[in-house]
């Protein structure tokens, strides 16, 4: 993936902290790398891009995300190959879908030569953040804010775009158990279920905590009007396999996320030879394939979890115990591709990678 010049002004931090890191011993979303990007939208045009040593910011009491929501994120993982280059996992993805969340949120997008190379260029930078040990990556996360000092209610007209990395080990350490919500929402029709923003996770912290009390990891939302259909989880995208056919709820609906790992599941199923269906999935359907021994899978796909093994699903007060962990064939297969396939093991078939 090539990436246009973009003139980028550089402050390196006088001496790293990386030794201040063990990296044996990673919790996610803990630790920060050295440096971050940074840039501003002033005077309606983009600033200079800069990176700069990761700091705090300092903001007006006033700044309109705070106040009004405007806020949105992407999220990515970097690794390092076996010959020390750094490769990204499909980062024109996350570049598109950040630029959609911005739009459906009223803010103003980011170039997409700049998104990618400031990228690139944070990660050269801060390389040796990025560890080769097993099971451990450079999680990124590029973002944006409102930051008009402004209280009224209007888009914003001034943002600023950042990105920080934070090395970190795995997600999910095990499987999960999932409850399926019927009570709270996640997302509503016409709302921004689709778009990458803050304000939908804050409201999904609530009810999850109160599933996590029950015993459960994770939520699996249904529908806002009728809480008939399955559209995704708290982290991740969901897929199932009943009758050797994959399923997934489909992303024309407003309400779910365009998963990037889970497109890439499906790209990779489909090339084997599996039959996929993206479509509407019903909550009924799920319980009945389960009570019938018709369901042979059932997984999430995200950034952050890549593939998680799903171990049981509650719902309606009881607790539906899944096919053990060692027969799910396209979750284990798919998993261990692409964990292969990110840290390119294998050859880059589908051109998914950025390497330098």
């Amino acid at each position: 993936m090539a990436t246009d010049t973009v003139n980028i002004k550089i402050t390196k931090v006088e001496k790293s902290k990386i030794d201040q890191v063990d990296f044996d011993n990673l919790p996610f979303g803990k630790f920060f790398s050295d440096h971050m990007f940074e840039m501003d939208y002033v005077d309606g045009k983009w600033q200079e891009p800069t990176i700069v040593p990761f700091g705090n910011l300092s903001l007006h009491p006033a700044t309109s995300a705070i106040h009004y929501g405007q806020s949105i994120f992407e999220g990515m993982k970097a690794q390092k190959g076996a010959d020390g280059q750094v490769l990204v996992f499909r980062p024109d993805m996350n570049a598109k879908r950040f630029n959609e969340s911005a739009k459906r949120m009223s803010m103003q997008p980011v170039p997409e030569e700049i998104f990618l190379e400031g990228l690139k260029q944070l990660l050269d930078i801060d390389r040796e953040w990025i560890s080769d040990k097993e099971g451990l990556s450079l999680y990124i996360r590029p973002f944006m804010f409102a930051t008009d000092d402004y209280v009224g209610i209007r888009p914003s007209e001034k943002y600023k775009f950042l990105i920080i990395t934070s090395p970190v080990g795995a997600y999910y350490s095990e499987p999960v158990r999932v409850k399926i919500e019927t009570k709270y929402t996640r997302a509503a029709e016409g709302g921004v279920g689709q778009a990458k923003t803050a304000g939908n996770y804050a409201a999904s912290l609530y009810p999850a905590a109160l599933a996590q009390k029950e015993g459960y990891r994770q939520l699996i939302w249904t529908d806002a009007k009728t809480h008939t259909y399955i559209e995704e989880a708290g982290t991740m995208n969901i897929i199932f396999v009943i009758d050797n056919k994959v399923i997934t709820p489909a992303e024309s609906t407003d309400t779910i996320l365009k998963g990037i790992t889970k497109r890439s599941v499906l790209e990779i199923a489909q090339d084997w030879g599996y039959e996929i269906e993206e479509r509407k999935v019903t909550v009924e359907e799920v319980i009945s394939a389960i009570k019938e021994g018709r369901l042979q899978d059932a997984f999430g796909a995200g950034t952050a979890a890549t593939i998680a093994h799903i171990s049981a699903i509650g719902y309606d007060g009881v607790d539906y115990e899944l096919p053990a962990i060692e027969t799910r064939e396209l979750s284990n297969k798919i998993k261990d591709y692409i964990t292969e396939y990110k840290t390119g093991k294998l050859e880059d078939k589908f051109n998914w990678l950025m390497k330098f």
